[in-house]
């Protein structure tokens, strides 16, 4: 079956890990496909999270000016158009892209305005969620969700987020940020339960409050925390690619995205970063067809719920819900 035929749902997908060779190669024609290949994309499996996330830099070393930015963002809205996704929610640290001199509200401002500029090109409807890294200061990810709070008027801005070497930072330094979040009604999700076990998706769920984990596959390892996050309806954003790439699991066979499914937790399938892990949400769709006998009811309910817990206005919901049960039906 070919699953870019489908409508899919994406809440998890970092823009600066997502840039194909194509585009790579117009922001820097003097990286080679082995180049590309070797320094772009992570080794199956990575020693570790951190090495895996390493691979990020080579992405938002060539996201530096507002051409970049743009260029990037078409990039990535052209290779969603491709997999069948109508909805997408991307993030990333605009902080990282302060490198030759923007400023943080001008490198939003410059995304957002490509996701306007695509949104007359393709069908998918794009939104942006903004992360903190867990190695930010306080200070840092201040900014950070005060950005969020100028821009989500706009529309385009609709989420904040951390990420990051989870096992490697304690939360302290970001509680504010999140309090802050929380206190002018911005939306929020967590990386956590990636390179840490449980007891980081215990530490988020505590200190941050999010109503989604990026990630959260580790959950399976503690039966009371499962039980508390479908006690809590805490949607997990689930990236099973990527958990190959970062040695969580040693094939796709072992990963546990069937038994948080079949065991009734909330969970979307994502691809994380595109090109850091390369593989499309189609792809994903038919490894988890070929390995755990997933059918067209599973992708259903899945996109349903990835859609109820995505961050998009009820409008949005309301318009793309039917276009997803007909083409499942």
């Amino acid at each position: 079956m070919d699953y870019r035929q489908l409508p899919k749902i994406e809440l998890h997908l970092h823009l600066d890990c997502s840039l194909s060779y194509e585009v790579v190669q117009q922001l820097d024609p003097t990286v080679t496909r082995s180049q590309f290949e070797n320094e772009f994309i992570a080794p199956l499996p990575a020693i570790d999270l951190v090495e895996y996330i390493n691979r990020s830099s080579r992405g938002y070393l060539l996201m530096q000016t507002t051409a970049q930015l743009r260029l990037v963002t078409l990039d990535v809205l052209r290779q969603l158009e491709a997999d069948g996704v109508i909805y997408a929610e991307l993030r990333f640290a605009p902080l990282l892209h302060t490198r030759q001199g923007l400023t943080p509200t001008q490198v939003v401002k410059a995304v957002q305005d490509a996701l306007a500029e695509a949104a007359s090109l393709y069908r998918v409807i794009p939104r942006l969620i903004l992360c903190t890294l867990r190695h930010y200061t306080e200070a840092e990810s201040m900014e950070t969700v005060q950005l969020v709070e100028t821009f989500i008027p706009q529309g385009w801005v609709v989420g904040f987020d951390i990420a990051g070497d989870e096992a490697g930072y304690p939360v302290a330094p970001h509680q504010q940020a999140f309090d802050y979040a929380h206190a002018h009604a911005i939306p929020v999700t967590a990386h956590a339960g990636e390179a840490c076990g449980p007891s980081s998706v215990q530490e988020v769920l505590k200190h941050f409050r999010p109503s989604r984990i990026g990630h959260g596959v580790r959950s399976t390892e503690d039966t009371q925390l499962l039980d508390q996050l479908k006690k809590q309806r805490i949607h997990l954003e689930v990236c099973p690619s990527s958990n190959l790439r970062t040695n969580i699991y040693p094939s796709y066979a072992d990963h546990v995205i069937d038994q948080l499914y079949r065991k009734g937790l909330s969970v979307s399938v994502n691809t994380d970063a595109r090109t850091v892990t390369p593989v499309t949400l189609s792809e994903e769709y038919q490894q988890l067809a070929e390995t755990f006998g997933w059918t067209l009811a599973d992708f259903l309910h899945c996109n349903l719920q990835a859609l109820d817990y995505s961050f998009a206005p009820a409008s949005v919901k309301d318009s793309l819900r039917p276009i997803i049960q007909l083409a499942y039906s």
